[in-house]
């Protein structure tokens, strides 16, 4: 019995003592104290193959996110966080080519280029490109899956942006 009090006693004490050293985030952002302001300007099309609708889609998307997981208010440009982007490509490209030549998948690929500014932090700044691809039946038309396609690209750019830039990972 004693031996039971003195376990639970550990735990609890275990529990208590970690607790206090951890600080939570739900959305895991480690955005500065002294940041206030984001400028995320409009994506420019400049791929080869346009999609007239990605450049909105991708710059509100970012928006979006983090206007839902920060407290940081959003301007038209000069912010203390800063994003310029640009799509790069949006290209297709047959994939698992089978033994007639043909391809059984087609994939469609988006690449944006992002320039990220810290203004509090400008140890953080970065530039780089994110690229995010999905497969898709060659039998169908890239016009019949092209939404569902660019919504699910669309989640796992800005997902891999939010994160470079405020996760820090």
């Amino acid at each position: 019995m004693k031996r039971k009090i003195f376990y639970l006693f550990v735990i609890v004490l275990s529990v208590f003592t970690f607790n206090s050293c951890v600080t939570y985030s739900f959305t895991g952002a480690s955005i500065p104290v002294a940041a206030r302001t984001i400028s995320i300007e409009y994506f420019e099309n400049n791929a080869d193959f346009v999609n007239p609708t990605l450049s909105e889609i991708l710059t509100q998307a970012l928006r979006d996110r983090f206007s839902s997981q920060s407290s940081l208010t959003l301007i038209p440009s000069g912010g203390d966080l800063q994003f310029v982007g640009e799509i790069t490509d949006y290209e297709t490209s047959p994939q698992a080519i089978q033994g007639d030549d043909v391809a059984a998948l087609t994939r469609l690929t988006i690449t944006v280029r992002i320039k990220y500014s810290n203004i509090i932090e400008p140890e953080n700044d970065f530039e780089t490109s994110f690229t995010a691809y999905e497969d898709y039946d060659s039998e169908l038309d890239l016009t019949s899956v092209q939404d569902g396609l660019v919504d699910a690209l669309k989640d796992i750019l800005i997902d891999d942006i939010f994160n470079k830039s405020v996760v820090n990972w």
